[in-house]
């Protein structure tokens, strides 16, 4: 009887040891406790379990507040134009203050092919609007200018036509997916990942919206270097 409840106080006295450092090592995977440069890398859905709700507040937004196209690396083509270099599936030629001549591009929101640079947009994935609701209106101008002009990730910014483009304008995925229905789990897929990449919340209805359409997508795993 006398070793028995030896045994169990020693076994309690060992769960309570090994608790806190269970906990702690649990706690370091969550991507808020991640410093900006990190990779991590987790499930879409656990992503979008991490992130915070919250309510949107677009006071004081004006879209000049996201300081962009601008020319970072100084070799004469804004981030406008790198992006449609990157994207092109016919490669354009560059002319002078680079202006892109000919060349083509697929445009996944509304599954079309586009011969014209002048006929495409280059969209934030997640609008300046909404990143400013989310948080970015608490981040310094530089800040700001550094998530307009995103080339890192490559699913910050990306080329589609024009039309489809201005039907989304500052939608969340609540109000607005593309209409091509072969694109919409990449698309909600890669706004998890660029909200996770910059640390911006979701409100409740979009909380709710991806969570639902993610429900018939693969709960893929997303790699995501912290912006912040």
């Amino acid at each position: 009887m006398r070793l028995t409840s030896t045994a169990v106080t020693l076994a309690a006295a060992l769960a309570a040891l090994l608790t806190p450092t269970t906990a702690h090592a649990a706690a370091v995977l969550q991507p808020a406790q991640q410093a900006a440069g990190e990779t991590i890398t987790l499930p879409v859905r656990d992503a979008l379990a991490e992130l915070a709700v919250a309510d949107e507040d677009r006071t004081g937004y004006t879209r000049d507040k996201f300081r962009h196209w601008i020319d970072a690396d100084r070799n004469g083509c804004n981030t406008r134009a790198e992006v449609l270099l990157k994207e092109a599936v016919t490669a354009p030629e560059v002319g002078p203050k680079c202006a892109l001549i000919g060349g083509s591009w697929y445009s996944p929101y509304d599954d079309r092919y586009l011969d014209s640079a002048s006929q495409l947009d280059v969209d934030h994935l997640v609008p300046l609007a909404e990143a400013w609701d989310s948080g970015a209106s608490g981040w310094t101008p530089k800040e700001r200018e550094a998530y307009a002009n995103d080339l890192d990730d490559p699913r910050a910014l990306i080329a589609v036509s024009a039309a489809s483009n201005r039907s989304k304008a500052d939608k969340d995925p609540t109000d607005w997916l593309p209409s091509s229905v072969g694109y919409q789990c990449e698309y909600v897929t890669n706004w998890v990942a660029d909200k996770t990449r910059y640390q911006l919340s979701v409100d409740p209805a979009e909380r709710n919206a991806l969570d639902e359409r993610l429900t018939v997508c693969p709960d893929q795993p997303i790699t995501v270097t912290l912006a912040r």
